[in-house]
């Protein structure tokens, strides 16, 4: 039977402490406990449904964990402050000095960073590939390495992972996969397609409101209680804990994440299709002419299309910026980082979300001044956009 992360997430139904439709929010970092045993035991980890201290964890925070977990299919998840602080506890829970992590070399920004310039101060060391090609991927696990990292859709060159290749890989070499899967929620279920362990910064789809930062790591009951320990779990001890009216809020959200994605994807698909029959080189996962298009197709729960990123090469970072200036002057969308919002955001990602990568391993992977990225909004003529971007591109000579 097909999985449906959206039923599962529908299927969940909470009640508030008065009968509220929705749970009553737990705004307390502390807990009393009737008996000293009982606190003793929880800061044991072995009292089940006992709350010591909200840094550990929270009402709040366990249900929308709850809720994200039915989405991916895993046993349980852990929700942060911020989606780098979900990565980066993830990365310091598995690997030690000594180790080796495989990574995409394509990345978010803050994680290609966290990897090249923050880790190999504990002597974790990261060999950066071309995460499209199991062969490389192969040739660059050593006996030291530990991990294997990407994301589903890989920002900002949309690169598509596979995600079954990858898992055969890790499971041959007793890995750890490790997916982000930010780009593509409800499209990829990574954790049924052998991953291990699942991120999403909750900062953009899933909320979907552009408010607030959050992270989340999906996973199994074993490895989120690790991350959890008190004596030696990274999400513990690194303190990235989500505030509890942010989980509250973002759980809201959650409730309409497959509407919005339906609209996001069938926008991105409207608009990709219109600027490639235009002559711009256009990269979005659901056209034929994307390298990794079947491996999507192959992957994705169907009703929730490709996603609502695409870029546009317009040749250079002078036309780019003019034409993010001018649409924002026309009410188009916002120049601006993230992804995810109602409205559309556009960002030149060489000089922004993907600045921390030096210009010439940019190069090398394929990451050009004239490159846009696009995160499509909800808009609801998008007819009427696609004629007023093209009107906007017309008057700059750029079509």
């Amino acid at each position: 039977m097909a999985f449906k992360p959206a039923n599962n997430i529908q299927d969940l139904q909470y009640f508030g402490e008065f009968g509220g439709v929705n749970p009553s929010i737990s705004d307390s970092s502390t807990y009393t406990f009737i008996s000293a045993k009982t606190m003793f035991d929880t800061f044991e980890g072995n009292a089940e449904g006992c709350y010591l201290y909200s840094r550990h964890s929270s009402p709040s925070n366990l249900y929308l964990g709850e809720a994200l977990a039915a989405m991916e299919g895993t046993e349980t998840a852990n929700v942060y402050a911020s989606g780098m602080g979900a990565i980066t506890s993830v990365l310091l829970q598995n690997c030690s000095a000594g180790d080796h992590i495989v990574s995409s070399r394509t990345i978010y920004g803050g994680t290609y960073a966290f990897l090249k310039n923050f880790t190999p101060r504990f002597n974790i060391d990261t060999t950066f590939v071309d995460i499209t090609k199991l062969d490389v991927v192969e040739a660059a696990i050593t006996p030291n390495t530990k991990m294997i990292f990407c994301e589903c859709v890989s920002n900002p060159l949309l690169e598509v992972a596979d995600i079954e290749g990858l898992a055969k890989l890790a499971k041959k070499h007793n890995l750890q996969l490790v997916v982000d899967n930010t780009f593509s929620p409800l499209s990829i279920s990574p954790a049924k397609l052998g991953a291990d362990v699942v991120i999403h910064s909750l900062t953009k789809f899933i909320n979907g409101s552009s408010d607030t930062v959050g992270g989340v790591v999906c996973g199994t009951q074993e490895f989120i209680d690790q991350l959890r320990n008190v004596n030696d779990g990274a999400a513990m001890l690194l303190g990235s804990t989500m505030d509890s009216m942010r989980s509250a809020s973002v759980l809201k959200n959650l409730r309409t994440l497959h509407i919005r994605m339906q609209q996001h994807s069938k926008n991105a698909l409207y608009l990709a299709e219109k600027f490639e029959a235009d002559g711009l080189k256009t990269v979005y996962p659901g056209l034929a002419s994307h390298p990794s298009h079947n491996i999507f197709k192959n992957m994705m729960n169907a009703q929730y299309g490709y996603g609502g990123m695409l870029t546009i090469d317009v040749g250079s970072i002078e036309k780019a910026n003019a034409l993010m200036e001018l649409m924002q002057h026309k009410n188009l969308g916002y120049l601006a980082v993230s992804l995810g919002f109602y409205k559309t955001l556009f960002s030149a990602p060489g000089s922004s979300t993907s600045s921390e990568i030096p210009e010439d391993e940019q190069k090398a992977m394929g990451l050009t001044d004239g490159l846009i990225r696009f995160s499509i909004g909800l808009d609801a003529d998008i007819e009427r956009t696609y004629t007023m971007m093209h009107e906007c591109m017309k008057s700059l000579s750029i079509l």
